[in-house]
């Protein structure tokens, strides 16, 4: 099962893999609280961080399985500031007027949080990467990281690759894939966002 990329027309699939991947996750428990309907609200958020992606034509990878399948997906970040489409401006729009305003101020809580420990030059930025629960341990996240990785190292003015996890027991998967910790706060008092960076 090797990496391919993925596109607009993927962005169904994408977001299928990364609600299952990302179910229990802190950021999304943190943004979406305690209310009712946790899956159609965790899809409209996933699917809303997928079409920023998608819709910029930024990269994405994917994994299949032998039923064609996808069971393990990656979304990145370009160097370079891309405009938001008109579409996704009214997604943006549409999102918080589903989820409501305590969560968008609790999503822009956490994207100050996490982006404030990264490096200010251009670089790749690893969004989102995620493996079915049933896929774990294969490897696919380590051939997804990969792939990204060839992306950056191939790419003229980047500077290198970061990411960021709320998950502790990542951290030394990170390390281990040759990233450099460099910085580590708290989200406003909930959980914790490490920031990782591995140099071009």
């Amino acid at each position: 099962m090797e990496v391919v990329n993925l596109y607009k027309a993927n962005a169904a699939e994408i977001t299928d893999v990364l609600c299952e991947a990302f179910y229990d996750y802190p950021v999304m428990k943190y943004v979406l609280g305690e209310k009712d309907d946790y899956d159609n609200r965790l899809h409209n958020l996933v699917g809303f961080f997928v079409a920023n992606r998608a819709l910029r034509k930024e990269p994405m990878f994917g994994i299949y399985n032998s039923e064609k399948k996808l069971v393990a997906a990656a979304i990145v970040t370009l160097p370079e500031v891309i405009p938001q489409p008109e579409e996704l401006i009214k997604i943006r729009e549409n999102l918080w007027t589903k989820l409501g305003s305590d969560e968008q101020k609790r999503y822009e809580a956490y994207g100050k949080a996490a982006s404030g420990l990264l490096p200010k030059d251009p670089h790749h930025h690893l969004n989102m990467i995620g493996v079915r629960p049933a896929y774990k341990g294969q490897g696919f996240a380590r051939k997804l990281n990969t792939a990204v990785e060839q992306l950056m190292f191939s790419h003229q003015t980047s500077s290198g690759l970061s990411l960021n996890t709320e998950v502790e027991s990542n951290v030394n998967f990170y390390l281990h894939l040759g990233y450099k910790l460099v910085g580590q706060t708290n989200v406003d008092n909930n959980f914790e966002t490490w920031g990782f960076f591995k140099l071009k």
